[in-house]
Order: C-alpha cells, then sequence, then structure tokens
C-alpha cells in the first residue's frame, strides 16, 4: 500500500533544474534514504512532497488519513516558553481534549436531564480516547524520549530562546517523534548530536513501525535504519532496494552500462554520418545515404554521461610555531558557570586532537577559549610563539545576505575575479552556486565556502567544530584526505568516529573533565 506518490514532478530556480519528471512511491512500512551530492535538491524534494514549495509540472498525492512530521530546522520555537512545554505541544491535540472534558464537567450542575446524558456520553468517550493514548502518563515519555535526544542534560525547564542551533535541533526532533506521526520526513538529524544520542536514534528508527524519508550524509547511521535507497543526480529520482552499500554497487553497474551505452551509440553515430557524408553526393549511392539519413534521424540521442565536480581540499600550511602550541593548568571553562574540573592540558606542534563528548559539556567553548576568543572561569593558558590559526566554527548566521564570490572577496580582496572562481570551484561549487546569497544555498555548499575561506589562509594550527555537519560523502572523504595531509596542528570536535578514528594522534573526551553527571 503506498502512502505517497510523486508522479513526474519537475521544479527549477531560473535555468537551474532541481527535478525533472521525478517520480517517487513510498510505501507503508518503508525506510527510505534519500541520498544525492550537496545542492542536488534533496531538501527541495522535501519542502515539495509538504506542499510548502509548489512544484513546476507534476503532482504529489498522499493516502488519506496519514500524519506527516517533517524535521524542519526553520521552525520558529516561541520564545519565553520552556523546552518542557515545547514538547508538551506534540499532545496539543489531547490538552485541548482534557480542556473540553473538564469544561463538560463544569457545565453539568446547569445542564437538563437529557443534556447532561449527552454530555456524560461526550466525557466518557473523551476519557476513554486519553487514557487509551496514554494521556495521564505523558510525563514519564517525554522524559524518555528527551533523555534519549540529550534534552534531559540541559533542564526541561529551560527557555528555548537561551538554545544553540544544535540544542534547539534537539527539541524539534524530541518533539516530532513524541508525535509519532504516520510519516517521519527527517532532514540531516544526527547533526548536533553525539555518539550517544545518534545511537538512541538509530535504535529508535530501526524499531519504528510507520514509514520514514531520511535525509543523511552519515552512511553508517543510513546503513543501519533504511530498507530502501532513493538517489537524486542530475535533476534524476533513482530508486534502489536495500541500504547506502547494496545502491554503491547497483549505481556503479548502472554508470557502467550508461558508459557503454553512451560508446556503442556514438559509434553507431559516427559510422551513419561518415557513410552520409562519403556517399550522398554520388548518384548510386544517394537512396543508401538518405536511408541511412533517416535512420539517423529516429535515433534519440544519449546525454553524455557526466561526472559532477568533485572538491578538493588543501590547506596552506605557515611557518612553523614554538613546540608547544598551548598549554593549560587548572583551567575551568565555561560562561556564567564552570563546565569542567581544574585541567591541565598540553598540545604540541603537529599532534591531531580529536575533541569528544557529550554535547553541552563544552567542546565548542574549549575551542573558542584555546583560541583566545573567550576567557577561561580560572586557570592560566599559555600559547605558543608565531601561531597562525584558522577556525571553522559549527554554525554559520542565518542572515548572511553576501553572495559565495563575496564572502570570499570580503576576507581576500587583492584576489581577482579568477582567482576567486577558481578557489571555489575546486571546493566543488559551480558557477551557478557562486553567486547565490550564503543564506540560500544548502548547509552542504555553505560549509565548503567556509572551507574554502580556510584553504586561502596561511594556517598552522587548524581547529575545526563538526565541519562534517552538511558535508556530502565525496566532500568528506575529501576533506579527511586534506586534514591527513596537512603538516600542521589540528583540534577537531567531531561526532563521526568514522571520520577520524583512524588519522587523529590522541582523544581527548571531556566526559572526563566535566562536573556534571554523564
Amino acid at each position: 500500500m503506498s502512502v505517497l506518490i510523486v508522479e513526474n514532478v519537475s521544479h527549477g530556480f531560473g535555468a537551474r533544474k532541481i527535478l525533472e519528471d521525478a517520480s517517487f512511491r513510498l510505501n507503508k512500512g518503508e525506510h527510505v534514504g534519500l541520498i544525492g551530492a550537496n545542492g542536488e535538491g534533496k531538501s527541495t524534494f522535501l519542502n515539495i512532497i509538504t506542499g510548502n514549495l509548489e512544484p513546476d509540472e507534476g503532482k504529489v498525492e498522499w493516502s488519506k488519513r496519514v500524519t506527516v512530521g517533517y524535521l524542519d530546522q526553520h521552525t520558529v520555537l516561541t520564545k519565553g516558553k520552556t523546552i518542557r512545554a515545547a514538547l508538551e505541544e506534540a499532545f496539543q491535540s489531547m490538552y485541548d481534549m482534557e480542556t473540553e472534558m473538564l469544561s463538560l464537567y463544569d457545565k453539568m450542575g446547569d445542564a437538563s436531564p437529557k443534556e447532561l446524558e449527552t454530555m456524560m456520553e461526550d466525557v466518557g468517550e473523551i476519557q476513554s480516547y486519553l487514557e487509551h493514548s496514554g494521556f495521564y502518563m505523558l510525563q514519564p515519555k517525554i522524559q524518555e524520549v528527551a533523555n534519549g535526544l540529550g534534552l534531559g542534560e540541559i533542564g526541561l525547564d529551560k527557555d528555548v530562546s537561551e538554545l544553540s542551533g544544535g540544542q534547539r535541533t534537539k527539541v524539534l526532533l524530541t518533539k516530532l517523534l513524541l508525535q509519532n506521526p504516520t510519516i517521519l520526513l527527517l532532514d540531516e538529524p544526527t547533526n548536533y548530536l553525539d555518539v550517544n544520542h545518534i545511537e538512541w536514534l538509530k535504535r529508535y528508527l530501526k524499531d519504528y513501525e510507520n514509514s520514514f524519508i531520511l535525509i543523511s550524509h552519515d552512511i553508517p547511521f543510513v546503513n543501519e535504519v533504511v530498507n530502501v535507497i532513493y538517489h537524486v543526480e542530475n535533476a534524476e529520482l533513482s530508486r534502489y532496494t536495500g541500504d547506502y552499500d547494496d545502491f554503491q554497487r547497483m549505481h556503479a553497474v548502472k554508470k557502467d552500462q550508461q558508459a557503454k551505452a553512451y560508446k556503442r551509440q556514438k559509434q553507431e553515430i559516427d559510422k551513419l554520418e561518415d557513410f552520409i557524408v562519403r556517399n550522398k553526393a554520388r548518384v548510386a549511392t544517394r537512396g543508401m545515404a538518405n536511408s541511412r539519413q533517416k535512420r539517423l534521424d529516429k535515433i534519440e540521442v544519449m546525454d553524455r554521461p557526466t561526472e559532477k565536480l568533485k572538491p578538493t581540499f588543501a590547506f596552506r600550511e605557515a611557518r612553523t610555531p614554538s613546540r608547544f602550541v598551548f598549554k593549560a593548568e587548572n583551567l575551568v571553562l565555561g560562561y556564567d558557570e564552570p563546565l569542567n574540573k581544574p585541567v591541565n592540558v598540553v598540545l604540541e606542534r603537529n599532534q591531531k586532537i580529536a575533541v569528544t563528548g557529550v554535547n553541552g559539556l563544552g567542546k565548542s567553548t574549549l575551542l573558542k577559549t584555546m583560541l583566545g576568543m573567550i576567557s577561561a572561569i580560572s586557570g592560566d593558558l599559555t600559547h605558543g610563539e608565531f601561531l597562525a590559526p584558522g577556525y571553522f566554527e559549527q554554525e554559520s548566521s542565518r542572515d548572511n545576505t553576501n553572495t559565495a564570490l563575496e564572502e570570499i572577496w570580503n576576507e581576500y580582496p587583492s584576489l581577482d575575479n579568477k582567482e576567486v572562481r577558481q578557489a571555489l570551484a575546486s571546493c566543488g561549487l559551480t558557477n551557478e552556486h557562486i553567486t547565490n546569497q550564503m543564506r540560500v544555498l544548502s548547509g552542504g555548499e555553505n560549509a565548503k565556502v567556509r572551507l574554502c575561506k580556510l584553504m586561502l589562509k596561511d594556517i598552522n594550527f587548524l581547529v575545526l567544530d563538526e565541519p562534517t555537519n552538511h558535508l556530502d560523502v565525496e566532500a568528506k572523504e575529501e576533506l579527511k584526505k586534506a586534514l591527513i595531509d596537512f603538516k600542521g596542528t589540528i583540534l577537531l570536535v567531531s561526532h563521526e568516529p568514522y571520520f577520524y578514528e583512524d588519522w587523529v594522534t590522541d582523544i581527548w573526551n571531556v566526559e572526563d573533565w566535566t562536573t556534571k553527571i554523564v
């Protein structure tokens, strides 16, 4: 049984085709991975099927009586509400029914016998529904899911306006899971989740009885939870049965078949054209040439298989710094309150360190403190000499109206137009991308622009806060190669062990330093 049918949908922005004649079918209980390179149109597809975006052509048809939950990271959380109140909104219809029931109780004192009988029936129906739906066990349920995704550590009484972007995403995801919709639509849900919470979400989705569509570049995660892959490439949508590894094998075979078919057709066309050119002028062979021409005219010419522009990352190395990049003695991190017990750490030249641990314990705070962007609560921090740091921040401004070109030029005004375009192209960005504003680029395209800025700078100390969030599979692999090749010092925050575990020289787990209960 299909719960969603998409037929012959086409959509574009200006001259750029995002989807062309795309068809899609979601069957009941299917766990779908929607994959493709950055900027291929995955989020656009979700916006079309949810009705947030009208397609240029085609139709979207949901089956009746389905409920759809969409993890949209642009959803507004109301200032002044606690996390708990925001999560309780997942059950608003139940709370409304409880209010209706209490109102009926209030009216019973003045009701006639006939009215009272009707009210008692209504109250009985509402009471039965609320009990059957687990309404009187909502708070334990909210606490369970909130703890699973790490909100319990933040505190459910915290105002949502005080949350970081990552914490905000956790609230939205928790609320969505509590709603338990017929169909879940998840756009990169593992971004901002640490390893423990990714494991919890993995178990949750594996056991999820209903259907979901998942966009994610976290391949181990995708492999564990999906049973169908839809691949978006060159505005086409293709279906594959199985997980991501199955898709890779089948896609490689398909690409090979397409390349061979194109080669065969080109050889046939070249042969026909050669015969026509050599024979159309001769009276004796003109008939055969015309026959070949008719045959040639009927051929539906295949498009040449194209390869997407692949990113290549490389970081410019500054002069060698002193042996010690920094020394921290009895260092206590935090803003208003301490996040850790006094810690002593030393970072030496050419070390490559991964900083791990659950969210909220100060990983980003550690990076900013080491860079001198914020002050420690107490302790001594000594920096080495001749440091040339480069910093990749986890979150970028959502209000950045600069184009990608302007973003680079503002930082490096001495570069000419050609040099800027070449730098952006090396990061896998096309001419189309680089004239768009940063705020409308996809998360992966935005990250590539910010990495490009780092690549143009002389660096000997690279500080990266979750750089793989939003990056597609190829970009992650290229970034990994660049970090392995980089001869300087690296301090990296990441929730993806498979990205860093085979090349870092040490791991700092902030859970070993914290004063909080983990």
